[in-house]
């Protein structure tokens, strides 16, 4: 697994430097030893210390800092000597390489060669036989060292991953793997290419048995196994629901070409509702984006789901935002049948959105039994406060203005009764082309109770690539300026709006109320 260019630079050099543990053997030196000459001299660079403790005043840091430099030093001396030196390293010197402690400490001083290596990472793809990424997808390469929460949120949100330093790591980088959902992928490697190779699905490896040099793989989702056999009908299920979708059919239309509802009983299903957020990736959780690469069929209303990234082997059933429960439905009947749907939503699930309507129907038979998982986003009232301050720092009551699934009379008694209690409200849903009276009404129940110069706060489209934010006052507020894409945050007797140094204006309300 040597370059040609790696070889002739270790039989052409005068010295040959290598790292080992104090037990002086160096796995760098095995592989290089055929072709080193008896008349070379050997630096063996010996750490101090690896995973015991040390007495060293400045700890494991200042003792390794120490060595590196000795290390340095004693190189030093032989390229002031004029003698070539080649220091040996496993893998790629510039991929979590020893050797990089040198390099920063000797390469500004004498012309110096970095000759590539085959990482661990792709040894270890090329042992098990599987394509790292493919495509689109995106490769995560992460020290085992790393918080086990760490761990488990950027495997989660992975396509890809490689997980290394293993050894006394390995329980919690395991356990990291089965949090993130991703355990029954992973698989192990231990000295890939050399003597004493070990390849297993990780979840069967014992940790006692598992030494530094291995390697967690989370190999390319795009043809796995799992997924193979279904694969192939994918692109078929992608272009019958869009032509169901332009020609106005709803979800249950297209789910007769996907779907006979019969459930698979040799495979669980389940059902996850995903919130995306308000806008683009940036708003998404490492967990829901784990969670909408894990799955085999994502169902949504069409401008939500054309927000998530197009993967080779899902299907994509997009719907009108009308039909909320047939929708639920369908996601719960692909389930049943075995396989792993994910339900998006805008903002968060629970809020005025798709997780009700997916538990709803869940609650009834034949849907009882599917497995139901929400994840929550970034809903709209805190991505809105978030561009003008903090104008939900005390109490708030959240309110939808839309008529379609309660009558007026509620909501105008729920607007008054908050707010004569005082509380900051956020009002979603305030308007759209078929409803354009509610917010004026809002506006005229709401004067009754504040003054007229309350802060109320428009945010349209926030995240997005439209997105505009305005301070108004309560009286000022205009709703022709008001539509489905805006969310209004109206303050209360206490909200305050300040002028900041560079012009902005924050808006905020106290912790403290006056009466505490």
């Amino acid at each position: 697994m040597m370059t040609v260019r790696a070889v002739e630079l270790i039989g052409s050099a005068d010295v040959v430097a290598y790292h080992s543990a104090r037990h002086g053997r160096s796995i760098a030196r095995s592989i290089a030893e055929r072709y080193l000459r008896p008349d070379q001299v050997e630096e063996k660079l010996v750490y101090p210390v690896t995973t015991e403790t040390t007495d060293h005043p400045g700890g494991y840091r200042g003792a390794m800092d120490e060595f590196y430099e000795e290390a340095a030093a004693r190189l030093a001396a032989h390229l002031d000597a004029g003698r070539d030196v080649a220091v040996l390293a496993e893998g790629d010197p510039f991929f979590y390489g020893s050797y990089m402690h040198m390099h920063k400490r000797l390469a500004h001083r004498y012309p110096t060669e970095v000759v590539p290596g085959v990482t661990s990472v792709s040894a270890a793809a090329a042992r098990i036989g599987r394509p790292l990424v493919e495509g689109e997808e995106v490769l995560t390469v992460l020290p085992g060292t790393l918080p086990e929460e760490e761990l488990a949120a950027r495997l989660a949100s992975s396509d890809a991953a490689a997980v290394l330093k293993l050894g006394r790591t390995f329980p919690a980088v395991r356990r990291a793997l089965e949090r993130s959902g991703r355990l029954s992928q992973a698989h192990y490697v231990e000295r890939a290419t050399m003597a004493g190779e070990r390849t297993a699905p990780l979840a069967e490896v014992d940790p006692e048995s598992v030494p530094y040099f291995s390697v967690a793989v989370l190999p390319s989702r795009i043809g796995a196994p799992e997924q193979g056999p279904r694969a192939a009908e994918a692109g078929a299920a992608r272009v019958d629901t869009a032509a169901a979708a332009a020609a106005g059919a709803s979800v249950r239309t297209v789910a007769t070409t996907v779907c006979d509802g019969r459930p698979d009983r040799g495979r669980q299903g389940r059902v996850v509702v995903v919130g995306l957020g308000p806008a683009g990736p940036m708003w998404l959780t490492p967990e829901a984006r784990g969670a909408l690469a894990d799955a085999e069929d994502l169902v949504g209303y069409t401008t939500y789901l054309d927000r998530v990234p197009v993967r080779p082997g899902q299907r994509r059933h997009a719907s009108d935002n009308k039909v909320e429960s047939e929708r639920a439905e369908f996601a719960l009947d692909l389930a049943r049948a075995g396989r792993r749907v994910a339900v998006v939503s805008s903002g968060d699930p629970g809020v005025f959105a798709m997780a009700t309507a997916v538990l709803e129907v869940a609650s009834s038979d034949p849907y009882r039994d599917v497995p139901v998982e929400v994840l929550p986003g970034v809903t709209a009232a805190n991505a809105a406060a978030s561009r003008v301050g903090a104008p939900l720092g005390h109490d708030y009551a959240v309110v939808s203005l839309s008529d379609r699934l309660k009558p007026w009379e509620v909501i105008a008694e729920r607007l008054r009764a908050a707010a004569a209690a005082d509380l900051v409200l956020a009002l979603y849903n305030p308007g759209s082309r078929s409803r354009v009276w509610q917010v004026g009404k809002a506006r005229e129940l709401l004067l009754e109770h504040r003054a007229p110069d309350t802060p109320v706060v428009l945010a349209r489209d926030v995240g997005g690539p439209t997105e505009r934010v305005r301070i108004v006052r309560l009286a000022d507020l205009d709703p022709e300026q008001v539509d489905m894409r805006t969310i209004l945050l109206v303050g209360s007797s206490q909200t305050r709006v300040v002028e900041r140094g560079d012009g902005t204006e924050a808006v905020w309300t106290p912790r403290r109320h006056p009466g505490g």
